[in-house]
């Protein structure tokens, strides 16, 4: 729905830029034509046309795009309310993982699982008691594996179960 309203938008942006280059073509011809004395041969009929040609070629890439947007825009769709799933997490999914693991990466894995797949990495160091240096490299080992995401919040990452 958001592209298509930003492709109406687009497109009406286009239309004012058309009115405005017609009207500032027509009052350039009739500078033009009171004050050129060399008649069609006067260097500034070439400019205007120039001038107009160019900005019927700018408003005509903004009308594609506006219609690119109405026709072929993907829309995000957010999930509804009622569609959302169930978001906890259960142990029992992750334990073909587990068994691959050593016994500080399961700890952190579990306390990630325990966050409902979502914790920020500061609040790892604080469950687990692990320095941060400890931490961060079980999280690149667990990233470097596809198990989980980090993503930049602030002064800290929140650290994401994938799914």
């Amino acid at each position: 729905m958001r592209n298509r309203i930003v492709g109406v938008l687009i497109i009406f942006v286009a239309l004012l830029m058309g009115f405005i280059i017609f009207s500032f073509n027509r009052a350039m011809t009739e500078i033009v034509n009171t004050s050129c004395e060399h008649g069609s041969s006067c260097p500034m009929w070439g400019t205007i046309d120039f001038q107009t040609n160019v900005s019927i070629a700018i408003m005509s890439f903004v009308v594609i795009i506006g219609i690119y947007l109405i026709f072929f825009g993907k829309e995000e769709r957010n999930p509804a309310k009622g569609e959302i799933k169930d978001a906890s997490i259960k142990k029992e999914a992750y334990e073909k993982i587990m068994k691959t693991l050593n016994d500080e990466e399961k700890t952190v894995l579990e306390r990630i699982i325990d966050a409902n797949g979502t914790i920020f990495q500061s609040g790892l160091t604080d469950e687990t008691n692990f320095n941060k240096v400890k931490v961060t490299r079980i999280l690149d080992k667990l990233e470097g594996r596809g198990i989980i995401e980090r993503r930049r919040r602030g002064m800290t990452n929140v650290v994401i179960l994938k799914h």
